[in-house]
């Protein structure tokens, strides 16, 4: 199985500086981004079998990030 790669970094390769900016100065996106990177690091352990897990929670963890990379993405617009 072929298993992205969906670091903030490589979703969002055109705003590197604005996530570093943001990273070094705004405390709700280091919260938001430490919390994108926890649940992305749970789903690819799912998908990597190395944790056991229901469809059901794969999913929900999944939309968690979805939702999370949102907020993050309108932070990272708002800062260009």
């Amino acid at each position: 199985m072929n298993i992205e790669n969906h670091h903030l970094h490589n979703e969002f390769p055109e705003y590197h500086d604005q996530i570093h900016q943001l990273k070094m100065n705004d405390r709700h996106f280091i919260k938001l981004f430490d919390q994108y990177h926890d649940v992305d690091r749970n789903v690819r352990r799912i998908e990597e079998e190395v944790e056991a897990a229901s469809d059901e929670r794969l999913e929900t963890l999944k939309l968690k990030r979805l939702h999370l990379k949102d907020e993050l993405f309108v932070m990272l617009k708002k800062a260009s």
